[in-house]
């Protein structure tokens, strides 16, 4: 993980202009209920260096327009140009207009097929060192949003592209973008029945396990500021000759790790509060599952539920400004999702139908709750408003034969335009994402492992 920050901190973005990404005005106005997509022409990125038959020098740039297009497209913000509708071979113009700039391109060719935002980018290689240079046009005004430099290192392309779409989310929308986020995640990539966390990038790339416990790991979950991971593992208890579900705490620059809770029983579905100060847990105690608060060293543990009758309350999920705790409880005979403030008071059940309903999460804007609900025969993930009322569903797939596929473990994206959750519709437990309304449903992971439990990290600042 140490690597993974000095790439971070290679990617030095240089500004051609003070104004430059930073607009008087809003162009693409995500306050509305349903933004319009803008026409996007997304053209091929232009090698600015001297010619080369060197495949590494060519996958830099694969790296950066893919990675580029995959963000922008999965905003949903855009929709863009097919390549055959252009009026100028792109290769053959540069990267700003004429007459300005000789040889430059023309603003009535992309005006004439309707484009509203232009994207020309080139890069140059030197050695190992990678520079993006990129400009974001309003073809209606002729005017430059966006002119920036990246520059990096080839291994960091990627990290290049994500950061220059969260550059160019920004400078349309006023609202940061979320390409440089990660997953914490449980999977069973490392073989013999181990489930391990792991960190990626967003959108599946750059896997990284941090955790080495050859056994089962459990309900990975971010601190606030993005800098550690509460996980619950079995861990093996020496002197019992058993292992027993603990808390951990993993730090990601660090990679150093601390035990938080060992209590026998359940110590799982760590949740922390908007401070960080607190996490929020289920314990058993070798009784019934209840949800407890801690302070982030593991002291000052403190009771939140207490049944009633020996019911179940587990995974507690904080909401965003901290004063609503949404949980799961059979207290009412079935799973349900469950609302109370933070010191447990003031119970109030908010989903009433189905089987079985679980793992909670809120959207950023603490207006929306996300759940997966068991229906008549398999789990999908629901949308609602926090109060229960106006209840959707979302995901609805079916496997290879036939049979209804599990959708579960939803996780809100950071600017709550997207849900990610987990979905066995292939065979195999993988990530996808579908965008809060339903629509712009794909898969984030390819692979023949199992995940569980995603959650994604806070905005990188």
């Amino acid at each position: 993980m140490r690597a993974l920050l000095c790439l971070i901190f290679l990617i030095t973005p240089l500004a051609y202009s003070q104004d430059a990404g930073k607009p008087s005005s809003v162009f693409i106005n995500v306050g509305e209920a349903k933004v319009k997509r803008s026409l996007m022409a997304l053209t091929p990125l232009l090698f600015l260096g001297t010619p080369s038959t060197d495949s590494s020098i060519k996958r830099v740039g694969t790296d950066l327009f893919n990675t580029a297009l995959n963000d922008l497209d999965v905003s949903g913000y855009f929709q863009f140009i097919n390549q055959s509708a252009y009026l100028e071979d792109t290769s053959a113009v540069g990267l700003k207009p004429a007459p300005g700039e000789p040889n430059g391109f023309s603003f009535a060719k992309w005006k004439q097929i309707g484009t509203e935002f232009l994207v020309r980018g080139g890069y140059r290689v030197v050695k190992d060192q990678v520079t993006f240079e990129v400009f974001v046009y309003h073809v209606p005004q002729a005017k430059l949003i966006l002119g920036k430099e990246y520059q990096g290192t080839s291994k960091s392309a990627r990290q290049m592209a994500h950061t220059f779409a969260n550059d160019l989310v920004e400078a349309l929308t006023g609202k940061k973008g979320y390409f440089l986020t990660k997953i914490a995640v449980t999977s069973d990539k490392a073989g013999n029945q181990w489930k391990e966390v792991y960190v990626m990038d967003w959108d599946g790339n750059n896997g990284k396990r941090i955790t080495t416990h050859q056994s089962i790991t459990l309900s990975p979950a971010w601190s606030p500021d993005g800098k550690t991971v509460a996980y619950t593992a079995y861990a093996m208890h020496p002197k019992a000759k058993t292992r027993n579900a603990d808390l951990f705490l993993y730090e990601i620059f660090t990679g150093k790790r601390f035990l938080l809770s060992s209590r026998p029983g359940i110590n799982s579905g760590a949740c922390y509060e908007p401070t960080g100060k607190l996490i929020y847990l289920t314990i058993s105690q070798g009784g019934n599952p209840d949800i407890f608060s801690m302070n982030i060293d593991g002291e000052n543990l403190k009771r939140v539920t207490n049944g009633p009758n020996g019911a179940m309350n587990v995974e507690p999920a904080i909401s965003p400004d901290g004063k609503k705790i949404a949980f799961s409880s059979d207290r009412s005979g079935r799973p349900m999702i469950y609302i109370m403030n933070i010191d447990g008071s003031n119970i109030k059940r908010v989903t009433f139908a189905g089987k079985y309903n679980a793992s909670p999460s809120w959207s950023p804007d603490g207006k929306k709750l996300s759940f997966a609900g068991w229906d008549a025969e398999h789990f999908d993930i629901f949308i609602m408003s926090s109060d229960g009322t106006n209840m959707e569903r979302l995901t609805q797939a079916k496997k290879a034969n036939g049979k209804w596929a599990n959708n579960e473990d939803p996780t809100f994206s950071p600017d709550g335009r997207q849900i990610m959750f987990i979905s066995d519709r292939t065979g195999k437990k993988q990530i996808y994402i579908v965008n809060a309304d339903g629509t712009n449903e794909r898969r984030i992971t390819a692979d023949n492992s199992n995940y569980f439990k995603p959650k994604w990290s806070p905005t990188a600042n």
